[in-house]
C-alpha cells in the first residue's frame, strides 16, 4: 500500500520545482490555478522571489498548497499509482484534502492565504519565537515548557516530527526561558528557528477562531482517499469536524509521528513525498524505518520512483 505525503511551510526555496514543471506542465497549471484564485503570482515568486516576500507567511502558503498539489498531480501524470492514504504536515494537510477532492483547489488557495494573514498579524513581530530541539525526550521537554511558561507568554512543543526531533514554539521569552532550562538539563542540541510566527501555540488562538469562521464558508466533499489529521491522527470523513480540526490544528501540535505510526500500522509500505525538498522522507525513516520513502520534487526521482 501507498501513501502520499504534503510538507509545511520550511521547504520553500528560490527555484523550486522549475525542472519538474519543464517535464510536467501540470505543475504550472496548478500554480496558474493558485495565482488566479489569489491574484498573485507565485509561480514567479517562487522563481525569482524575492526571498523576503517568498519566506513571508501569507505567501508561503499558498505557494506551498500549489507546489503539494503541483506535484501530485505530476505523480498522477507520471504513471503512478493512486495512494490508499494521504497525510500533510500543518499546512500539507490542505494539499491531502485538496487531493483527496474534499477541497476545491481554488477555494483552497484562498483559505490557506488567509490562514497565513491571520497567522502572521496574530502576534506583534519579534514577540513570537520557535526553535528545533534535537534528542530531547518528549515529556522532559513538555514539563520544562510548563515550568517556564506564564499566561501572557506560554511555550509548548508544536511539531513532534520524529523521535529527537521537537519544535517548541511560543512567546520569545519562554523560548529563550525553555532553551536556557533545557541545556541546563543536559540537551545542549537546540536551533532557534528564523520564524516569527509561533505556529501550533496557544498564541495562534485569536487567529484560529478567525479561521474557523473562513472555513464555514467553504464547500467541502467527503474525501475520496482517507486524509490524516494532525491534531488528533483521525480520519477525515465529515466536513463540520475538518472544519473544527483545521482551525485548532492552528494552536496544536503536529503529530507526526504519530501520523507515520498510523500509516504503518494501516499497511502503508511505500511513502511519496509531494512537494519540494525531503524533509519528511527523512522523519518518515527516522520513525518507520521499513517504510520506503520516495521525494519526487524532481524529474529524475519521480521517474524512479513510479518505475
Amino acid at each position: 500500500m501507498k501513501a502520499c505525503v504534503f510538507p509545511g511551510q520550511g521547504s520553500q526555496s528560490i527555484g523550486m520545482l522549475a525542472a519538474l514543471a519543464e517535464r510536467y506542465p501540470v505543475v504550472r497549471d496548478t500554480f496558474s490555478q493558485c495565482s488566479d484564485a489569489i491574484g498573485v503570482d507565485l509561480w514567479a515568486l517562487a522563481q525569482s522571489g524575492p526571498e523576503s516576500e517568498l519566506n513571508a507567511t501569507i505567501n508561503t502558503q499558498p505557494v506551498l498548497l500549489a507546489a503539494g498539489v503541483g506535484v501530485f498531480m505530476a505523480y498522477l501524470a507520471a504513471r503512478g499509482q493512486p495512494p490508499q492514504v494521504l497525510a500533510g504536515h500543518s499546512l500539507g494537510e490542505y494539499c491531502a484534502l485538496v487531493c483527496a477532492g474534499s477541497m476545491h483547489l481554488h477555494a483552497a488557495a484562498k483559505i490557506v492565504r488567509e490562514r497565513g494573514r491571520l497567522m502572521q498579524h496574530a502576534v506583534p513581530e519579534g514577540q513570537g519565537a520557535m526553535a528545533a530541539v534535537l534528542n530531547a525526550d518528549l515529556a522532559q521537554l513538555s514539563e520544562i515548557c510548563e515550568s517556564v511558561s506564564t499566561t501572557s507568554e506560554p511555550v509548548v512543543p508544536a511539531n513532534l516530527n520524529a523521535p529527537g526531533q521537537i519544535v517548541i514554539s511560543g512567546n520569545a521569552n519562554a523560548v529563550t526561558r525553555a532553551l536556557a532550562a533545557l541545556a541546563a538539563a543536559g540537551v545542549r542540541r537546540a536551533i532557534r528557528l528564523p520564524v516569527s510566527v509561533p505556529s501550533h501555540s496557544p498564541l495562534m488562538r485569536d487567529a484560529a477562531d478567525a479561521l474557523f469562521e473562513i472555513l464555514g464558508g467553504a464547500i467541502m466533499q467527503t474525501p475520496t482517499i482517507p486524509v490524516i489529521a494532525n491534531v488528533d491522527v483521525e480520519l477525515h470523513t465529515d466536513w463540520q469536524q475538518t472544519r473544527e480540526r483545521l482551525a485548532r490544528q492552528l494552536y496544536s501540535p503536529v503529530r507526526w509521528i504519530e501520523t507515520v505510526e498510523k500509516m504503518a500500522a494501516m499497511g502503508i509500505a511505500t511513502a511519496y513525498e509531494c512537494g519540494p525538498g525531503k524533509v519528511l522522507s527523512g522523519m518518515i525513516k527516522r520513525i518507520a524505518p521499513a517504510m520506503v520513502t520516495h521525494a519526487v520534487g524532481e524529474p529524475d526521482a519521480l521517474a524512479a520512483a513510479v518505475a
